[in-house]
């Protein structure tokens, strides 16, 4: 009876609040769906809304404490689930993200007759499990966190029912992504052969003396197993190659999830495998690590540059390549974290970038969102006069393209660079610094192509729309000077007022990065 009695776990439900309380939205979501009449379904979009910003809420009794739960009873100290500070950047992140994915949807979904409850359903599954991985600290709940937050984005993704496009961009999200995960789940059973343990403390304690040569082999296989499956959660080269059709085929708002929430998911569970479980491969992964960040960005903004302004939905392929390209720089201060003493201060430089990343890229997407509605090709030229049309808006994207430049005002996106550079630099990677700087500097040229775009005068009858155009749209190829809705406006105003507060103080972004210590 006593043995028994020793099993049982007492569960901290305050640490676990993030992701639990997404997830029982997600079911409230599901049931209510049931009994609404389809003219009030757009309530559902409201209740998923609020139950996002009351997960993000609940990170407010968390912050300065480092809970933990799920832990061994013969060791108090190795738990599965510890709310401490990087969890919880990474979850608000994610959880803020989520919820401007959210407001750009509302919309979205009445325009494209998309049904609402699996919608909801799907989005908020997909944004628990997100909340959960970065909490996560054994191979296992990594592995499942990761596939609850990867396969509601599959169906998400292809919700268009009868859309070639979409069909197409979900199989091949979801093949790949299955492929991925098989991958990685090899490599997961190699190191639990290896060393006994999920745990990642545990496998980064018996990665350091395994017994037996043949263990070290088996062990070597599945830590290169396990990157690998992380490299195409990331988007990393040459594991990207769904990106660019899936952003295209997804729903707008999902493509702004994927290319920011996605992104966190992948980036916090390669930190996590890395520098907490293994440290003894450093010299492994850090030069594999370096090469990929090279090899991703350099992929990424050569592809963004070679994109046709007049080619249909070239200007969410030019943000699917953007995004490809800024994962590179993403990865760069992980793979400093295996040649240097203080891997926490790399892994720092990586989680301000992402929050920098986070806000303004799901801003240009909302600005995307907004000229779908009247301009369903959504090619770059479309952009043009959209500042005679919408001035605050066309001024709104101007600043987040800049932003991602690396350009002032977007002093953020300046600062973030500069952080990256010179973590890469003191950490002995001044190859790779010459490699991203020849890369920023590619991207300032298709970054600032766009922001042209959006200042020239719109020409007379250019960039008709195929099919039938909205209502609204004006008939001379501008963009309409119709209302924009007020969650979309939201969104994008969010996005706007968060990129200019921390272009304001870039320096607490990285204070409050460095919090996010492990």
């Amino acid at each position: 009876m006593s043995t028994v009695t020793s099993l049982v776990q007492s569960v901290d439900w305050l640490a676990l609040a993030p992701p639990t309380v997404a997830a029982a939205v997600a079911l409230v979501v599901l049931v209510a769906d049931l009994f609404l009449p389809a003219a009030r379904k757009p309530l559902l979009g409201w209740i998923a809304t609020a139950g996002l910003a009351l997960a993000a809420l609940s990170l407010l009794p968390l912050l300065g404490e480092d809970r933990r739960t799920f832990c061994l009873p013969a060791h108090p100290d190795v738990c599965s689930y510890v709310a401490d500070p990087f969890t919880l950047v990474i979850q608000f992140l994610v959880l803020g993200g989520a919820l401007l994915t959210a407001l750009l949807s509302i919309d979205t979904l009445k325009d494209h007759d998309l049904p609402s409850g699996e919608y909801w359903f799907l989005l908020l599954s997909s944004a628990s499990g997100a909340a959960l991985l970065p909490a996560s600290r054994d191979l296992a709940t990594l592995v499942i966190a990761l596939e609850v937050a990867s396969l509601p984005a599959f169906a998400l993704v292809g919700l268009r029912r009868g859309d070639r496009l979409s069909s197409e961009a979900a199989l091949k999200f979801f093949l790949s992504s299955v492929a991925a995960t098989a991958v990685m789940l090899l490599g997961v059973s190699f190191l639990y052969a290896a060393t006994g343990s999920l745990h990642l403390s545990q496998v980064a304690h018996a990665l350091t003396a395994l017994p037996d040569p043949r263990l070290a082999t088996l062990a070597s296989a599945g830590v290169a197993l396990t990157l690998v499956g992380f490299a195409f959660k990331t988007a990393a080269a040459p594991f990207h190659f769904w990106v660019p059709d899936t952003y295209v085929g997804a729903p707008l708002p999902i493509a702004g999830y994927l290319s920011v929430v996605g992104k966190a998911v992948g980036f916090s569970g390669l930190i996590l495998v890395t520098v907490q479980g293994f440290p003894t491969y450093a010299n492994v992964w850090g030069p594999a690590l370096a090469v990929l960040a090279a090899l991703t960005m350099t992929v990424g903004n050569v592809a963004a540059l070679r994109q046709d302004p007049r080619r249909a939905h070239s200007a969410v392929r030019l943000l699917a390549w953007s995004s490809v390209g800024q994962a590179g720089y993403l990865l760069v201060p992980i793979a400093a974290a295996g040649y240097t003493h203080d891997p926490a201060h790399a892994i720092g430089s990586t989680v301000a970038y992402a929050l920098m990343y986070a806000a303004v890229n799901l801003g240009a997407f909302a600005v995307a969102a907004l000229v779908a509605r009247t301009r369903p090709a959504n090619r770059i030229t479309d952009y043009r006069g959209l500042y005679q049309q919408r001035p605050v808006v066309a001024l709104a994207l101007g600043f987040f393209l800049l932003c991602l430049a690396g350009l002032p005002p977007g002093i953020i996106g300046l600062f973030a660079k500069v952080t990256v550079f010179s973590v890469a630099v003191e950490a002995g990677l001044a190859w790779l610094a010459v490699i991203m700087a020849f890369n920023v500097v590619i991207a300032l040229y298709y970054y600032l192509q766009w922001t042209t775009v959006l200042f020239r005068g719109a020409e007379e009858g250019a960039g008709e729309a195929e099919g039938a155009k909205a209502p609204e749209a004006a008939q001379t190829g501008q963009p309409s000077r119709a209302r924009i809705p007020a969650p979309l406006a939201t969104a994008i105003a969010l996005a706007t007022v968060l990129g200019i507060a921390l272009s304001g103080a870039p320096q607490l972004v990285l204070r409050f990065a460095s919090g996010a210590l492990l």
